[in-house]
């Protein structure tokens, strides 16, 4: 399943600090158990001058703004310059980037953030790993349990792929956009430079460079 593999989702790997992991792994949702030890081994061995351990297995940049009102669980790194937003609910196993969003009552959890992600209001994301500059709109969710809690399998079309996991939410490649209000269905991967529209509920693998519509309506975006 090429379009799934990490080589495919992520342009550059340095946009984030879990190059190292990502490189050791083919597919995603691979990394997915091993967060919390990525989080506490980084950790350690990041500089003073930049970062501020507040708590066990937190650091946080001395760049990044931490509104009033958040609760912050370890292990968790907070990026250079990213803003932490009241009411932001970060439950442990979380790595954000630099220059990231994590907004008003956004919840987060073992999660993988590059650089630049922005999830501003409303959102949950859990169990996933979003690529550079990707965003998701108000209240656009990530559902990592399935309704008859079976494992989660990633499927493109014909083919499928065992995750041998519980508990998977997405994968969101460089640059998506996902709309507002929409769900993203356990198991669900997103090729890079991909636009998903408001109110959508998605599952399976949407191919690179595509607006997503409906299960139904996927199309290649139109070169500019």
């Amino acid at each position: 399943m090429q379009q799934a593999k990490i080589s495919e989702l992520f342009h550059d790997l340095n946009q984030t600090l879990a190059k190292e992991l990502l490189e050791s792994v083919t597919y995603p949702w691979e990394a997915l158990p091993k967060i919390g030890e990525l989080i506490v081994a980084i950790g350690s061995s990041l500089p003073e001058e930049e970062y501020e351990q507040r708590e066990e297995h937190v650091w946080i940049a001395r760049t990044a703004r931490i509104y009033p009102n958040t609760y912050i669980q370890g292990p968790c790194i907070i990026g250079k310059d990213t803003e932490v937003r009241p009411g932001a609910f970060i439950r442990g196993n979380a790595l954000v980037g630099d220059g990231a969003v994590v907004g008003n009552s956004t919840e987060l959890k073992n999660v993988i953030l590059f650089n630049k992600v922005q999830v501003p209001h409303y959102n949950y994301v859990g169990d996933s790993i979003l690529g550079f500059r990707s965003h998701m709109g108000a209240g656009s969710i990530t559902s990592n349990v399935k309704s008859d809690k079976t494992l989660v399998v990633v499927k493109n079309g014909q083919e499928q792929i065992a995750t041998g996991l519980k508990k998977m939410g997405a994968v969101l490649g460089d640059c998506v956009e996902v709309g507002c209000g929409s769900i993203l269905n356990p198991g669900t991967v997103i090729g890079a430079d991909t636009n998903i529209y408001p109110l959508s509920s998605v599952r399976g693998v949407i191919p690179a460079g595509s607006i997503y519509k409906n299960q139904g309506e996927i199309v290649e975006k139109r070169a500019n």
